[in-house]
């Protein structure tokens, strides 16, 4: 009787056990792990397969992804420069919704994500995630004094101190792991977790950062627990440092070259996950922050066939489309049918909602103000969405709205770096631009003045998503700040005649 019953005992735990203490194994091994690999300042004509006719650079590795997964040829970045992309990205909120209203941030400051605000790693660590950032910040944090406690300044030290601490950065944001720098003025102070661990040669960051990657990835071939990679590359923007064995490899000068060792990057994280058998339960994301930059010398790279920014006008800094439409390409192995194109609009601040759907779990009530799940978009169904449209910024903090197939832009020329610039418009220019992008993709026929009624539309879904505090239905949120200016160039005006009145 003794011995039925204990027999008995066993059976009733190993029923029991995974419903409790395996529930969490079984979905964590059951989870798909999460690979994110942003380019800094790589154009939308950079990818050769999105440019087939002006596209001179071979990227056979992203072209690659492609043919297993989806190109989205209508993704846009929150932004059209770095720091407030990569808070839309963590957040899933739009960044002039904080104190940051134009340009980047420099480093040497407080983390501009708020401490109690959830992030996209934050929010996979509670779900079970192992979370790693592997590349550029460039959100800002601080550098401590490792004795003293006392922050550092940017005035006393052009490049953190080996040894410095740092009490906010990505690890205080919701990862468990960082390995990179800051931003590209500080690219020779490498970090790891939250201290500075060497100075080391620009030149040597890309090949550190292609290391780890695959060192990580390897690590977590070992785990049952789902892992989100984080890879922000600092590719390729300035400062443009191929490495000997890719300097001449693609005929076209140093940027061409730094663009193949960017996407070799993309080679060597898809044969981490094929050696470790990860391929099959791994979402990769291949994108870019904001289109090509001035200093890849674009018009050198016309002459000689290579066109950036593809069919787009503009490049980075600037509110039209080269500024902020960017390549996204997916892949994840029978979620994803390869080959496959999806022109639906998106931004990239649409991450958060989409991995709170992955994980079947509801993204925390104070975030998501501006992210939107692209989930069904990977099946090829249409993105169930509360957001009328997406928001636009360019780097001097002049707005676009778009749409359906309308962008409307609060500015009279580039907003950005192409000219003309803002103080090269002609007086007698309207005072907006509205683009029909489904016919006139290149931004070339402007039907501000006749189409009144549009403009007005879009102008007033605009105001509401800024008054608002988020462009989703939800519950209610704020701005960090109490006023954003919504017409720059009419604000920059009626200041300059103030300064005159005032004299």
């Amino acid at each position: 009787m003794k011995n039925n019953l204990q027999s008995l005992l066993v059976v009733l735990t190993l029923l029991v056990l995974p419903n409790s203490i395996g529930k969490a194994q079984l979905h964590a091994q059951q989870s798909s792990n999460i690979v994110y690999i942003i380019c800094d300042d790589l154009g939308y004509g950079d990818i050769q397969c999105l440019n087939l006719q002006s596209g001179k650079i071979k990227t056979p590795h992203a072209d690659q992804l492609a043919k297993q997964g989806m190109i989205f040829s209508d993704a846009h970045s929150g932004s059209s420069v770095c720091t407030p992309t990569r808070y839309g990205i963590m957040t899933g909120r739009y960044a002039w919704r904080t104190k940051l209203q134009k340009g980047v941030v420099t480093g040497f400051a407080p983390n501009l994500i708020a401490k109690h605000r959830p992030t996209v790693a934050s929010f996979l660590k509670s779900n079970g995630y192992d979370t790693a950032i592997i590349g550029k910040w460039h959100l800002n944090f601080q550098y401590l004094d490792p004795d003293s406690g006392k922050a550092y300044t940017q005035k006393e030290h052009k490049t953190p101190p080996v040894g410095a601490t740092i009490p906010d950065g990505p690890i205080h944001r919701g990862f468990d792991y960082f390995h990179g720098f800051h931003h590209a003025r500080n690219m020779e102070a490498v970090i790891e977790n939250n201290k500075v661990i060497a100075h080391d040669p620009t030149i040597n960051m890309l090949p550190r950062l292609t290391q780890k990657c695959v060192e990580y990835i390897d690590g977590r071939a070992k785990s049952n627990a789902p892992f989100f990679l984080y890879v922000p590359l600092g590719s390729p923007h300035t400062p443009i440092v191929p490495t000997p064995e890719w300097q001449g490899k693609s005929g076209l000068g140093q940027y061409g070259d730094f663009v193949m060792q960017t996407d070799n990057v993309v080679g060597e994280v898809t044969k981490a996950l094929a050696r470790n058998g990860l391929t099959e339960n791994t979402l990769v994301i291949f994108t870019s922050d904001n289109g090509c930059s001035k200093a890849a010398d674009i018009k050198n790279l016309a002459k000689q066939g290579h066109i950036v920014s593809a069919h787009l006008r503009g490049s980075k800094a600037d509110i039209w489309d080269g500024g902020h439409r960017i390549p996204f390409i997916a892949r994840w192995p029978g979620k994803i049918r390869p080959g496959t194109t999806c022109d639906q609009l998106i931004c990239l601040t649409d991450l958060f909602k989409t991995v709170s759907e992955i994980v079947g779990k509801p993204a925390p009530s104070n975030s998501c103000e501006d992210s939107v799940s692209i989930l069904p978009a990977f099946a090829g169904k249409p993105i169930q969405s509360s957001r009328r449209g997406v928001v636009h910024h360019s780097i001097s903090g002049h707005f676009a709205y778009r749409s359906g197939p309308w962008k409307l832009i609060l500015a009279k020329a580039s907003g950005g770096w192409s000219s003309p610039k803002e103080n090269q418009a002609k007086k007698s220019d309207p005072e907006a631009q509205l683009y029909n992008m489904s016919i006139d993709v290149g931004e070339k026929n402007n039907l501000y003045t006749s189409n009144p009624e549009v403009a007005n539309q879009l102008l007033g879904e605009l105001t509401t998503c800024i008054a608002e505090g988020r462009s989703t239905s939800g519950p209610q949120s704020k701005n960090d700040v109490d006023e954003i200016i919504l017409w720059k160039s009419k604000a920059k005006s009626k200041n300059k005649r103030k300064k005159k009145t005032d004299k």
